[in-house]
């Protein structure tokens, strides 16, 4: 990272400057925080005692087998508290809510992760809590709105714009400018203006910290490659970055949605839409149309549709640290199925994109090699879905008779 938060050419900051004062306060409230024993103390405690870390590196024996090429090994961020890596990051940020002597948080979720997340830490700190999330995603994600609301947050509906990921990051940026005084933006993904791609990356490189010691540990080498989902970036930064200084290859797999047409997808990397720009507060790679128009994104999972992507990986992609693929929904679905039938893992969607990504290139790699697909949540969410994907009529006859029981009763 250089001067102001910059990575390259992207990054940076590009704030209203009612927000300067704030955002100074939290650059120096990060800084003086990562440098306190104390501080880093109590987080670690938290992220053992309350997220459950360190998530266990587990080799997948049978899909391994099946497949006849590398060993496989997932890291099992789906097992932490909230149900993905979320939690790693608002702990963070959590406690330097706290730090600062603010009362409220602020967060933008899209397939709800996030926002499950920022509730949680919210109760367990005694803050108040408000999640914007776009109508659309909170059509797809119902059960993990229905878990904020039970925590205490108060969920605003999102309705404008495609009613998505970026949308909802914009309503959250102007709650931030009305009420900063009082109140911290906790954004869940390695994007934003200087400090958050680089203090959500920080929160979330404990992952690949602990697969480093886990890979020694299990199989006395560092892995040949870790594939990992790219929506905004966060759990890709996570697990990546403790790896830029080996030979490790890092493989990115984006959102490839149903075709690639514009409006199609997700993707911002190798495709003729996606331009360097500066939108939501940062520099980036954005999905654009001929004025400059954020476009519209398409993907099976809500919590890859968003329309820039870190600048962190922008810039890592840019120098060939890291390789970006794409997985499409069918491809996501059966990656899904395979892995749940095999070893008995159920991912989020947004992971199984990292599993298609590494199940089209693992058979072809030698039985020695050893390969790390970072399972970013559990797919629990995702079960409306997915059931409606695969098009089980018996979960639809399910649901329409539980709803006219409880309409009788």
């Amino acid at each position: 990272m250089s001067h102001e938060g910059r990575f390259g050419q992207y990054g940076g900051s590009y704030i209203p400057e009612i927000l300067h004062n704030s955002q100074q306060q939290l650059i120096a409230a990060y800084r003086s925080a990562m440098a306190d024993e104390t501080f880093v103390a109590e987080l670690e405690w938290q992220l053992q005692h309350f997220s459950g870390r360190p998530t266990p590196l587990t080799f997948c024996p049978n899909l391994s087998k099946t497949l006849g090429g590398a060993q496989i090994y997932l890291k099992r961020e789906d097992l932490n508290h909230s149900g993905a890596h979320k939690m790693t990051n608002v702990i963070g940020q959590g406690l330097l809510t706290k730090r600062m002597g603010k009362k409220r948080i602020i967060a933008e979720t899209g397939a709800g992760q996030h926002g499950v997340a920022s509730a949680l830490i919210a109760a367990r700190l005694g803050l108040e809590c408000t999640v914007y999330m776009g109508a659309h995603d909170i059509e797809r994600q119902y059960p993990n709105v229905f878990w904020m609301k039970q925590l205490g947050a108060t969920v605003v509906s999102v309705e404008s714009g495609s009613r998505t990921l970026r949308d909802a990051l914009d309503e959250a940026m102007r709650d931030w400018a009305q009420n900063y005084q009082d109140t911290h933006y906790l954004i869940g993904t390695a994007c934003g203006c200087e400090p958050y791609p680089e203090m959500v990356a920080g929160f979330q490189s404990v992952i690949g910290n602990e697969v480093k010691k886990q890979a020694a540990e299990q199989f006395g080498a560092l892995p040949d490659k870790i594939y990992a989902c790219v929506g905004g970036g966060s759990n890709a930064c996570g697990i990546f970055l403790p790896f830029l200084d080996t030979d490790t290859e890092l493989v990115g797999v984006e959102a490839g949605g149903i075709g690639d047409a514009p409006g199609e997808h997700a993707k911002r990397f190798h495709v003729a839409d996606s331009k360097p720009g500066i939108a939501q507060g940062f520099a980036s790679l954005f999905l654009q149309d001929d004025q400059g128009q954020l476009m519209e994104t398409q993907s099976i999972s809500a919590g890859l549709d968003y329309v820039s992507v870190s600048p962190i990986l922008a810039d890592l992609e840019a120098q060939g640290k890291v390789r970006m693929t794409s997985a499409r929904d069918d491809e996501v679905l059966q990656a899904f199925r395979t892995l749940a039938s095999n070893e008995g893992i159920i991912p989020a969607l947004e992971s199984s994109h990292a599993v298609a990504g590494a199940l089209r290139e693992a058979a072809a790699l030698d039985p020695s090699q050893k390969i790390v697909i970072n399972i970013s949540g559990r797919g629990d969410k995702d079960i409306f879905n997915i059931a409606k994907a695969v098009k089980d009529t018996q979960f639809n006859e399910f649901l329409a008779g539980y709803l006219e029981r409880e309409t009788q009763a």
